[in-house]
């Protein structure tokens, strides 16, 4: 094969891997709004309670910052999530002043059971690659992922 001919398939090849991602960032949306309906939340309910989870406990301002969210729009969001069992607000410790927000472990139950046929798919999937091959996906899927954040930041900043 040239290098001609293997540059092109290459680009192919990558633009494969692009579709893909984007085919499976549409699917999971589409989940995730299924999902959210299921439990009675709003678009992005599920995107914020994930963040909390993974960063948390986190300070409202902090949330704002990391979702990309006005301050008065997560205000008015956190005080919904509140109210339907979600999230506790609570006196950070090291700074009675301030709250912290943390996911109710009792409701997040209900989201991992919506989520398990999925779960159990990815397992399934997962199941047919070897040792090598899933470390290499991992890493491929970790990159993205901060990849998708630098860029999310550099437009904050433009």
């Amino acid at each position: 094969m040239t290098n001609v001919a293997h540059g092109r398939a290459r680009r192919r090849l990558v633009n494969t891997v692009k579709d893909a991602l984007r085919g499976l960032r549409t699917e999971l949306t589409l989940l995730n709004r299924r999902i959210g309906g299921r439990l009675e939340l709003r678009d992005g309910d599920l995107d914020l309670m994930e963040l909390i989870a993974r960063q948390g406990p986190l300070g409202p301002s902090a949330l704002a910052r990391e979702a990309g969210l006005h301050p008065a729009t997560m205000t008015g969001v956190l005080d919904r999530l509140e109210k339907g069992g979600w999230l506790t607000r609570e006196r950070a410790p090291e700074d009675r002043r301030s709250v912290v927000l943390q996911m109710r472990r009792e409701r997040i139950a209900e989201v991992f059971a919506l989520y398990s046929g999925m779960n159990q798919a990815l397992d399934d999937l997962c199941a047919d690659y070897t040792e090598e091959e899933l470390t290499v996906i991992a890493d491929f899927l970790t990159r993205a992922a901060r990849a998708g954040r630098t860029e999310t930041t550099n437009l904050d900043h433009t």
